[in-house]
């Protein structure tokens, strides 16, 4: 069983940068890919950000160039870091780990379950 908790969340002004953090237990976090994923109020849940056990990165083209998803496995850690946030950006952020952003990024899913962070929310100002 793996719990994943997030963390870095608020309230920022336009053009401002938060980093979120996902700290994940459990003695598989080198061999997961983990993903940053995102619901606005009214809408679905859509992929932010995925990265693979070996570090590769992918982006959804709408946070290309002001996001960045990495990973520190001696810390158990998977990091989001906003830069230029702009109010479209707000929602609650959620850290997967395991089959759904294993399918993502095209990469087997060797940890062979998939678990989900009960979230952040991040709210962006005009």
């Amino acid at each position: 069983q793996v719990q994943l908790v997030e963390s870095g969340g608020g309230l920022v002004q336009a053009g401002g940068s938060l980093r979120l953090s996902c700290v994940a237990s459990g003695s598989t976090f080198s061999i997961n890919a983990f993903g940053w994923y995102r619901q606005a109020p009214g809408k679905q849940r859509e992929r932010v950000a995925t990265i693979s056990p070996g570090g590769k990165t992918n982006y959804a083209d709408s946070v290309k160039g002001r996001f960045t998803i990495s990973r520190d496995d001696a810390k158990y850690t998977v990091y989001l870091q906003m830069n230029s946030l702009k109010p479209e950006d707000t929602a609650v952020y959620y850290c997967n780990s395991g089959a759904t952003s294993a399918q993502a990024m095209g990469v087997l899913n060797l940890g062979g379950m998939d678990y989900w962070g009960k979230g952040t929310l991040v709210t962006v100002s005009s």
